[in-house]
């Protein structure tokens, strides 16, 4: 959006509009109002306009509707790059990866403001919707990857990436190797141990796998098939 159009944008699309610049403001006065000014003061928009778009609730709650905005433009971005269908014919392993290495490259540089985000996201009063926001992030990837799974596969394979998401993240941002080579490494080796897991429990599941018994599957623990 050019400064005009930001002058008549909604609410919604104000927020994600300002939260690359409020991201960048971040990293010295954190996930503050004066972050927020600063961004307004670089957009040329009313602070209290932007004020009203990034009400919160209780303490703590402007800095998260700010992050949460700051995610979203991460997945505007995201969704964009990958809607020329890049990933249709890879493996499940690359597509994770490459969306997930898409996302750290668009925080590149903004590893403080991550940091203060992290710690504004780990206060009790913000930890549900920390979560909410991990596993929408989860969604989306998924999405974007073609997963369609409707059975608990659905919720598994989104925790899972949530977690791997939020690990890799907290690794980059302590990342001072040279093009961050620590951290593809870790994530490399994260998703080759969920490919394993996954390989394991197709085998041992076969078809009853979206029809899950408990007591089956704990006879086969005790009684393993030859």
């Amino acid at each position: 959006m050019t400064e005009t159009d930001l002058r008549d944008a909604t609410l919604d699309e104000l927020r994600v509009a300002l939260a690359p610049d409020i991201a960048t403001a971040a990293m010295f006065d954190g996930w503050t109002d004066a972050a927020l000014e600063s961004a307004c003061e670089m957009a040329d928009v009313d602070p209290a306009v932007a004020r009203l778009a990034f009400k919160g609730d209780g303490f703590g709650g402007r800095a998260m509707d700010m992050i949460d905005a700051w995610i979203a433009s991460v997945d505007e971005k995201m969704l964009a790059h990958f809607a020329d269908g890049r990933l249709d014919n890879i493996p499940i392993r690359e597509k994770i990866r490459s969306l997930v290495w898409f996302r750290l490259e668009a925080v590149m540089g903004l590893e403080e403001s991550l940091r203060r985000a992290a710690a504004v996201q780990a206060m009790p009063q913000n930890a549900p919707k920390a979560l909410k926001q991990g596993w929408a992030s989860a969604d989306k990837m998924w999405r974007l990857a073609g997963d369609t799974a409707t059975d608990y596969n659905h919720y598994t394979k989104r925790a899972i990436l949530a977690g791997i998401y939020a690990a890799t993240l907290a690794v980059f941002v302590e990342d001072q190797s040279e093009d961050k080579a620590e951290t593809a490494a870790f994530l490399d080796r994260r998703i080759e141990g969920v490919m394993k897991f996954e390989k394991a429990k197709a085998q041992l599941l076969g078809k009853d796998r979206e029809h899950f018994d408990v007591a089956r599957f704990l006879g086969r623990l005790r009684y393993p098939q030859k």
